[in-house]
């Protein structure tokens, strides 16, 4: 009887794991994510390039996310990674640039990461995985990366979409 009810309680544990959602800010993807967060009440923030910098100019403000002293994108990727306990990996068919550096950070500092092809993955199938990740990993603090809106017009939406599903479901 002790040990079921020790199961009861891991299993509750790690559907209660995932407690903040992090990003660079950058459009695209990784905005998707907070703006789902942000919109759910859910802890969220991040690191981003010193000078709030992103594509479209300067990272509003509404996003919790604190400027690195120094550095561009790759220190924001970085930093990103390592204030995480795993990473979610939104891309489009193929892995390129930013994404694709992503992906060399967490290998390098072996960090768990999850990808996710959004052409081939329903925006549904790609919540039941990162629900999965979570439990699987015991992530508390999730990194949520991808394209940038210039390469991938469709991510913040479908970023959004997954980000909200996992939330929603991790509030039920």
């Amino acid at each position: 009887m002790p040990v079921t009810s020790v199961l009861v309680t891991i299993n509750h544990h790690l559907d209660m794991s995932l407690s903040k959602i992090i990003s660079g800010a950058q459009t695209g993807i990784d905005r998707g994510a907070l703006d789902a967060a942000l919109e759910l009440g859910f802890p969220c923030g991040g690191a981003c390039p010193q000078d709030r910098l992103a594509e479209d100019g300067r990272i509003p403000d509404r996003y919790p996310v604190i400027e690195l002293d120094a550095g561009k994108y790759r220190a924001r990727t970085i930093q990103n990674v390592l204030d995480s306990d795993g990473t979610l990996i939104i891309y489009f068919s193929s892995l390129s640039g930013g994404t694709e550096q992503t992906v060399a950070h967490c290998i390098k500092k072996r960090k768990p990461y999850q990808l996710i092809d959004a052409i081939e993955i329903t925006e549904s199938r790609a919540a039941e995985l990162m629900s999965r990740f979570v439990e699987v990993h015991q992530i508390f603090t999730l990194n949520v990366a991808g394209p940038r809106a210039s390469q991938q017009p469709n991510g913040q939406g479908y970023a959004f979409n997954v980000a909200a599903a996992l939330i929603r479901q991790i509030k039920s």
